[in-house]
């Protein structure tokens, strides 16, 4: 984002005048300022000033100047402004919507401290913060104010999120802290987010972190829970200032913070996750920055200064302009304002997730805003200024918008479409339909409202061609599924989406009641269809008719008027629809009648007084009778009964009217007498439900009020005797009888015998019953009663009249039931028979006929088959043993595989025919595996091999032709049948036929027969490849003969012969193609050639044009000069191009004179104006009076070449004279020379070269030179010779020269000689500088030659004294180069020296070089490894050289790993006190303690040496510079180490000392920061155990094994140090480089710690002394005393102590005494060291007074 400034809205002052505060209205159409006088300035959105306001304060008393506006903000809706002052209250003042209304204080809260900030983010809101630290909430509908949270520390900031649900403050003790009134889901948490360094006076909350600054000069952006992001430190910036204010944008994604004269800008990078710094913006003069004010649309960002001075910024990423209609402005990666150029309208685009938006489009007639983020899809209606965020994963563009719906967008992609509402951040809906026609798809949302519906969202769309499915996009189901017979191409829900419309391809208009699932045809031939906006009205146009249907629910009463033109519109606006019809040119309306439309409008708001009011106007029609028709039924359901009576009196329907005014009647008394509704009364619902023909839901409210004689009358009025007779009954009612009789009365007065009869039954008279069935023609009712009572079968009379009826009624089936119940068997298979009840005839045959069974199922079958039930037949015909009759009933039912069955399981083989039906059924249905065996089964072979034929099934065809046919007779049919295919032009099928046969050849000259060349060069490269190009060329010739050039050229080009194709076109004087062909085919210069020939063809200026037109004029003049055509090149370059003329006559010269035709070819090279060429040509053919005669009369230049080539002929000819009079003629001497030259007549080239050319002589004298030495000594004589020529002639320096040059490795003396001779006449003849020259070049010749004593001598002739002592000293000769220095330069003595010395060093003869140089000699030793020669020529000189080289060796015996000898080194020669030394000294001592198996009596020597040598150390540092230094005591601490080690070896040789032993391995445990860990505790568990301290073995070496497992995974920080707790044991050791033990040795104490753990007797405690401490720890745990070590077992000395003169040294009396007893008795010598090691130490032993109490 950029900041660019776009005006001063208020100009600053000249000193002081702090702008306070600003902010901007919500709705971006006003901007507030206050500045320091306290007064409010408002700017409209353009920046200019529209009005202003004073503030006031909290108490009047105090003055108008008592305090300052420290912060405001507008409300939420722009119409109010809140101003927090310092003088502890805010007002809320009310502003207005419009410029100029009346400023209103509206709400005040009161504080107990001054307020500092403040910010209105909800409605009735107001967040603020206290000077106290408190953050509070002021609620302006109750006009109360509450804390939200508390701090001790004042408030210096507030800001909101980007949503206004969550706030920060910033604190003067740098804390800031977060609350929200509604996380939004994110889960962050609230409370103290973080403490900045210094007070957070800039603050701000950006979407993805929180940015923070003060006046340490530095910009910290921290992340969503308070870590650090970033730090931005300009604190080394000199020109920055502290940071005072910050403001983000409203989208989130830029922040500008505010110092003196600059406002930096950070924009968030989403793909980085972090801020980027813009370019600040750098405004000289500014001054601090005091307000920073962003307007909500992002686009203005506001400045306010300490002078008073507010500036206006546009922020921007950048701008465009959309088809010259809207201005883009992208404020934010994620926020654009979209401006209509031509109504100044803005809309405000925003990814509320703070994506990037990619690109804004504006679609359907420049109304809708359709935007991509990355995982979002931005929608917007720009007319009501709905917008939409959804999300949306990319599918690359390829939706498809459809905004034919102004609710709602439709997006189609890949076969899915979506929809989203407009102003809603969800996805309505999603449906899978491959039709996006929007006239296949109709959306309603909650277009008309409706009672008792809150949310009516529907959607009808195409699941196929043919099927629609209605769904309810707010409750997520189907509504409904309609299947139809026909394409559907139009459709359209009603407003309330309660109906749908339909039209199909065949103009058929449908109606669909989705509540009812009823669906109607309403019009055909349908050509125009629309519902009325805002009704149920339908207009249509059928042919020549305008329909409307006013009533949509009687789709039968339609109003027509008939039309001559097409409907192309409907218009409905200010009480008026109309309909707008085309009439040829003319546009023409029809008014539709607004009152039916409305009375529709009455029905859906439910108001039936108005539908009724506005029927009452209109006269009877069909259609309004179809609307009281409505409104009856809609009035009934509503309880509306006086409206429903007045609907069927307009009806008619007298009876319904009169019944309901009955009704009116009663709820009317019911009401005024009772009150209430009086259609409750149960006699009013009872009439209700008896109107709705409900009668036992009316019974049941009769029956609840106990009112039988109204359920009884209403019964009887209705002649429901049945249902009254049952009440009586249920209640024992007294007038049962009465009724019955009454009822059987009635029923025989309306002759309803049947009824009578049943009456009669239920009475058990049976006779009358029967009797009255008779009467009634019910013979079969009859029956059934005579067959159930066995009195009245055995009355044979009875009997005989039922079955007369029976049969004269036909009543067949039921008269043989009758007869067989009789047992009248053969009347009753009669009967049976003739009335086709043939179950019941086999079924009786099967018992009383046998013999006709068979007979029976075969006239079944026949009877079934007549019927059309082939299926059932077959059955019956296969019982019937009918094989045949079965066959055909199974192909008549299409059963085929019964069919087969039975056909298959036939004995005889008369089945031929039907196999054949069969076989072509299974054919047609393309089953030709099943069908090929019928066909054969049944021998029609042919007719399989047809079949397959027809199906191209030619390999199956094919197999089974050759199964059943001779290969002749397969050959023959196919053929046959691909000539008959040929014949009908299905040539690909006949192809098929002649490659199954193996007769491609026969489809070759059927494809060229009928010139399907492609199909011809198709077979030729498939069957014969070998053919393919001479086919291509066959197939060229003949298409080219019948003028199809084109083709002819396409199989020139694929039989590879381009120039055929070039020719033909050429014969046809088609050169353009001829051109092309040459051109794409003939490589790079076969076009040209053509062009040439098109050009020669032409000739004269065609030829010039033609060939300017391909750019190849001067080609085609080259290409005829070239072939010789010089007629044509003439006339082309006369034409075009004068300036080829000359080439020309010189090409045609040359082709003449390689004819021999040199007279013509002379004339035309002089018309070339080439006269040289031939000179030349004459000289060719050795005619030199031809040459000079040309030569003479055209290019005199040429004589001498002339002269030349005779001199060249006469020197080939070894006619020198001649040859060197010739070139003398022709001034060309050189040219001599040069032929001597190549002669190798080496004098005569001198000597011409003398004569003629005398500066060039030097230069032949080095060639002849260069020329000598190559051939050799043959070639050095001839230098010696010519040297001395030189010399006898006086030419000295050449014949220095020329000794100089002479270099011959096999003839030595003579180069010594001739060299020598060369200085010799340097010196006597040539100049001092020649002669030093000469002599430097000698020189290093003769040295070279080791002639050094013959060089110097020559040095020194030309006084080159320090070169003649450099050849000396080459040769050794040291005494001369000596003599010579001393006597001629005594300055180069030294250096002789110095040569000498290095000499003596470069072939090591140290020996010597001791008395030049000792050092060198020393450094020599040292290098060559000579040590001991080193040290001890070192032990001659004095102790510091001494002590350098044995610190040198040492360190070489340390880095070898013999750090012995290097102690051995130091034993022998002292420890010097030099800091240089201490870390050999450290390291030697490191190897030492890290050496194996040196914890024996063997190893005393060396831990003695050491202990001495670091005593020699010690004392040495005391003398020194570094006494009581930390290096000293590191040492010291070394020699009481070396101490132990030495004493404990010493006491490991007398077994009286095992324990004293044991102590020191004990004791070195506190000095493990030295000694390696593993190996001390291994050593100190290993001792403990040898003397059965078990306790202190167990836990030493249980913690070795810890420590060795710490060692191999190279860390010991899992270590547990639990056991060594209270004791100086340290913790924190080095860890050693390696295990200083053995793995055998390792395992073997695993084993033994292993074993002891298992031993109870065992306790892992270190043993205590009266100290309660670890008895081997120098310090008390309780006092933190330090006891001295004992010097003989490093235990702490208690008690029984003996002190020695030395400060700090003390034995155990015990200790002591055991040790001088033990080496009194072993005479141990290793013991009386250690005691004159004490006596040495500790200042002298204590007197000798021994006690053994």
């Amino acid at each position: 984002m950029q900041l660019k400034h776009l005006k001063t809205l208020l100009t600053p002052q000249e000193g002081a005048a702090k702008v306070t505060c600003m902010t901007w209205a919500p709705n971006n159409d006003k901007f507030a300022v206050c500045t320091v006088d306290r007064v409010v300035l408002l700017y409209d959105e353009h920046g200019e000033k529209r009005d202003k306001f004073s503030t006031k304060p909290a108490d009047s008393k105090y003055g108008k100047k008592s305090y300052v506006v420290k912060a405001m903000s507008f409300s939420p809706d722009s119409t109010k402004i809140a101003i927090a002052q310092s003088d502890n209250i805010i007002y809320v003042y009310k502003i207005g919507e419009e410029w100029g209304d009346k400023k209103v204080i509206c709400n005040k809260f009161v504080q107990t401290s001054a307020l500092t900030c403040l910010l209105w983010p909800a409605e009735h809101a107001i967040v603020f913060g206290l000077a106290e630290g408190k953050v509070r909430l002021a609620n302006t509908k109750t006009n109360k104010s509450s804390t939200v949270y508390g701090t001790d520390s004042y408030v210096v900031s507030l800001t909101s999120n980007v949503s206004g649900k969550g706030i920060l403050s910033g604190h003067a003790d740098g804390t800031v802290v977060r609350y929200f009134f509604d996380d939004e889901g994110s889960g962050e948490s609230q409370g103290k987010l973080l403490t900045h360094p210094c007070p957070p006076y800039a603050l701000a909350w950006a979407s993805n972190s929180v940015v923070v600054a003060g006046c340490d000069k530095k910009i910290v952006a921290y992340g969503k829970e308070g870590l650090l992001l970033q730090t931005f430190d300009y604190s080394g910036d000199r020109s920055e200032k502290e940071f005072t204010v910050a403001a983000t944008s409203p989208s989130g994604q830029s922040v500008v913070i505010g110092s003196y004269d600059r406002l930096r800008v950070f924009n968030w990078a989403p793909r980085k996750g972090a801020w980027d710094e813009a370019s600040p913006k750098d405004i000289p003069n500014l001054y601090t920055i005091t307000a920073l004010a962003w307007k909500k649309d992002g686009s203005r960002l506001c400045a306010g200064t300490l002078c008073g001075g507010v500036e206006q910024f546009d922020c921007c990423l950048r701008r465009s302009i959309y088809k010259n209609k809207f201005e883009m402005t992208y404020v934010g990666l994620s926020q654009v304002i979209v401006k209509n150029l031509s109504t100044g309208m803005r809309v405000v685009l925003k990814s509320h997730y703070g994506y990037e938006i990619a690109e804004v489009k504006i679609m359907g007639k420049d109304r809708y805003l359709v935007a991509h983020t990355s995982d979002t899809l931005l929608l917007g209606d720009l007319l009501s200024n709905k917008l939409s965020e959804v999300a949306w994963q990319g599918s690359g563009g390829n939706e498809k918008f459809f905004f034919e719906n102004e609710t709602v967008c439709m997006i189609f992609n890949a076969g899915e479409l979506t929809m989203v509402e407009y102003g809603s951040n969800d996805i309505l809906g999603s449906v899978r339909t491959e039709f996006m026609n929007p006239h296949l798809i109709s959306v309603r949302l909650n277009e008309r409202k409706q009672r008792g519906v809150e949310d009516n969202k529907k959607l009808a769309y195409l699941i196929d061609i043919k099927t629609i499915a209605i769904v309810d996009v707010a409750g997520g189901y189907n509504l409904g599924t309609i299947s139809h017979d026909s394409k559907i191409d139009w459709l359209e829900l009603n407003e309330t989406g309660h109906k749908l419309l339909f039209r199909d391809k065949k103009m058929r208009l449908h109606l669909y009641d989705i509540e009812g699932s009823v669906k109607t045809t309403v019009l055909s031939f349908c050509s125009y269809v629309q519902w009325v906006p805002g009704s149920d009205v339908v207009v249509g146009q059928n042919r020549g008719n305008l329909c409307v249907w006013y009533n949509i629910d009687s789709p039968e009463r339609v109003t027509m008027f008939p039309l001559r033109g097409d409907i192309v519109d409907l218009e409905r606006a200010n009480g008026k629809t109309e309909v707008i019809v085309t009439e040829g040119v003319n546009t023409v309306s029809y008014t539709l009648d607004e009152g039916l439309i409305e009375f529709g409008t009455a029905i859906d708001d439910g108001d039936y007084y108005r539908a009724t009011a506005f029927l009452e106007t209109l006269e009877m029609s069909p259609e309004t009778e179809a609307m009281w028709n409505s409104l009856s039924r809609l009035s009934l359901e509503a309880r509306q009964l006086h409206i429903a009576e007045r609907c069927f009196a307009a009806l008619g329907d007298v009876s319904k009217a009169r019944f309901l005014n009955e009704t009116n009647k009663i709820a009317d008394r019911v009401s005024k007498e009772s009150g209430g509704d009086g259609t409750q009364f149960y006699q009013v619902k009872a009439r209700l439900a008896m109107l709705d023909k409900n009668y036992k839901l009316a019974e049941m409210y009769f029956m609840e009020q106990n009112a039988i004689d109204e359920v009884m009358d209403m019964y009887q009025e209705l002649h429901m005797w049945d249902d009254c007779i049952a009440v009586a009954e249920a209640k024992g009612h007294p007038e049962l009888d009465s009724l019955r009789r009454s009822y059987y009365q009635w029923l025989m007065e309306t002759n309803q015998e049947e009824k009578a009869g049943e009456v009669k039954e239920r009475g058990q008279d049976y006779m009358g019953a029967i009797n009255l069935y008779l009467k009634a023609g019910l013979p079969a009712k009859a029956a059934r009663l005579a067959m159930s009572k066995e009195e009245l079968v055995s009355n044979s009379d009875v009997i005989n009249r039922i079955a007369a009826a029976l049969i004269k009624g036909e009543f067949y089936e039921r008269a043989g039931d009758l007869f067989e119940r009789i047992k009248n068997n053969q009347r009753a298979l009669d009967c049976y028979r003739k009335g086709s009840a043939f179950r019941k005839a086999v079924e009786l045959a099967r018992v009383a006929f046998p013999a006709n069974v068979v007979m029976l199922e075969e006239a079944w079958g026949d009877y079934l088959v007549q019927q059309k039930q082939m299926d059932a037949a077959i059955n019956h015909y296969i019982e019937a043993g009918c094989s045949s009759k079965a066959i055909e009933a199974a192909i008549g039912a299409r059963q085929w595989k019964k069919a087969v069955h039975i056909l298959e399981l036939q004995e005889d083989r008369s089945g031929g025919k039907y196999y054949l039906k069969i076989a072509q059924y299974y054919a047609s249905i393309q089953e030709y595996e099943v069908a090929e065996p019928l066909f054969v089964k049944g021998g029609f072979i042919k007719d399989a091999i047809e079949m397959y034929t027809v199906a191209e099934r030619w390999e199956q065809a094919h197999k089974l032709a050759v199964k059943c046919m001779s290969p002749e007779d397969v050959s023959a049919l196919y053929i046959s049948r691909a000539q008959a295919m040929e014949a009908e032009g299905k040539y690909k099928e006949a192809e098929r036929l002649y490659a199954t046969v193996e007769e491609p050849d026969l489809a070759i000259t059927m494809y060229k027969k009928n010139s399907m060349f492609d199909d011809v060069i198709r077979l030729v490269a498939k069957h014969h490849p070998e053919l393919l190009d001479e086919t291509h060329l066959h197939l060229a010739k003949e298409l080219e003969a019948e003028s199809r050039l084109l083709e002819a050229e396409y199989h020139y080009m694929e039989g590879q012969d381009w120039k055929a194709a070039v020719n033909m076109y050429r014969v046809n004087n088609m050169w353009e193609d001829a051109y092309r062909v040459a051109k794409t085919h003939g490589g790079a210069s076969a076009h040209k050639q053509v062009a040439y020939t098109w050009a020669r063809s032409l000739g004269g200026e065609a030829a010039v044009k033609l060939l300017n037109k391909f750019g190849l004029l001067e080609t085609a003049i080259d290409f005829a000069a070239d072939n010789c055509s010089f007629d044509f090149a003439f006339e082309l370059a006369r034409l075009s191009t004068k300036t080829k003329i000359p080439e020309i006559h010189l090409k045609k010269a040359m082709f003449l004179e390689d004819e021999g035709k040199f007279a013509e070819a002379e004339n035309e090279f002089i018309k070339a104006g080439k006269p040289k060429e031939a000179v030349l040509m004459y000289v060719h053919n050795q005619d030199w009076a031809g040459a000079q005669r040309v030569a003479e009369a055209s290019d005199p230049d040429s004589v001498s070449d002339v002269l030349v080539g005779q001199a060249r002929l006469c020197f080939e000819q070894k006619d020198f004279p001649k040859a060197e009079a010739f070139l003398l003629r022709a001034q060309r001497p050189e040219l001599a020379i040069k032929y001597y030259k190549e002669a190798e007549m080496w004098s005569d080239a001198m000597r011409m070269c003398k004569d003629y050319l005398p500066d060039k002589l030097s230069v032949l004298q080095e060639e002849y030179e260069k020329e000598a030495s190559k051939k050799g000594s043959r070639g050095i004589e001839g230098l010696v010779e010519q040297a001395k020529e030189w010399e006898q002639a006086g030419e000295f320096s050449r014949a220095v020269e020329c000794y100089l040059k002479v270099k011959d490795s096999a003839n030595v003396p003579l180069m010594e000689k001739c060299w020598m001779k060369a200085a010799e006449l340097a010196i006597k003849f040539l100049t001092q500088e020649r002669a030093v020259d000469v002599v430097q070049a000698v020189g290093p010749r003769l040295t070279q030659l080791k002639k050094y004593s013959a060089a110097a001598e020559l040095y020194l002739n030309v006084d080159l004294i320090k070169e003649a002592i450099d050849a000396f000293i080459q040769g050794e000769e040291w005494n001369k180069a000596k003599r010579v220095a001393k006597e001629l330069d005594p300055r180069l003595e030294g250096y002789v020296d110095q040569r000498y010395k290095e000499h003596l060093k470069n072939q090591g003869k140290a020996d010597s070089l001791v008395g030049v140089d000792v050092i060198a000699a020393l450094d020599m030793y040292a290098e060559r490894g000579q040590w001991e020669k080193c040290i001890e020529t070192a032990s001659k000189q004095n102790y510091k050289i001494l002590h350098k080289y044995v610190a040198l060796y040492a360190t070489h015996l340390i880095k070898e790993g013999d750090a012995e000898k290097a102690l051995n080194l130091y034993t022998q020669h002292g420890a010097p006190a030099n800091r240089q030394n201490f870390n050999i000294y450290k390291r030697m001592f490191l190897d030492l303690l890290n050496l194996l198996g040196r914890d024996t009596a063997e190893s005393y020597r060396m831990w003695a040496e050491l202990r001495d040598a670091l005593l020699l150390l010690c004392d040495n540092l005391t003398k020194s510079s570094e006494a009581n230094s930390p290096a000293h005591e590191e040492f010291e601490q070394m020699l009481l180490v070396s101490h132990y080690y030495a004493t404990r070896s010493a006491a490991k040789g007398v077994d009286q000392l095992a324990s004293v032993a044991a102590k020191l391995s004990i004791s070195l445990l506190r000095h493990t920061e030295l000694v390696p860990a593993d190996k001390a505790f291994y050593e100190a568990g290993m001792a403990a155990r040898a003397v059965s301290w078990e306790n202190m073995a167990f836990i030493f070496l249980n913690h070795f094994l810890d420590l060795s497992d710490g060692i191999d995974e190279g860390n010991l920080d899992t270590l547990d140090h639990s056991d060594f707790q209270d004791t100086d044991i340290p913790f924190e050791v080095p860890v050693p480089a390696r295990l200083h033990v053995t793995e055998a040795q390792r395992e073997e104490i695993r084993d033994w710690v292993l074993t002891v753990s298992m031993d109870q007797r065992i306790e892992q405690v270190l043993p205590r002394d009266e100290r309660d401490t670890y008895e081997a720890s120098l310090i008390a745990v309780n006092t933190g005393i330090r006891s001295l070590p004992c010097i003989i077992t490093g235990y702490p000395v208690l008690r029984n102590k003996i002190e020695f003169k030395a400060p700090g040294k003390a034995a155990n009396k015990d200790d002591w005494n055991k040790f001088i007893m033990a080496t009194k008795t072993t005479h141990s010598p290793e013991c009386q060291d250690v005691l004159r090691f004490v006596g040495q130490w500790c200042g002298g032993l204590p007197a000798a007074g021994y006690s053994f109490q």
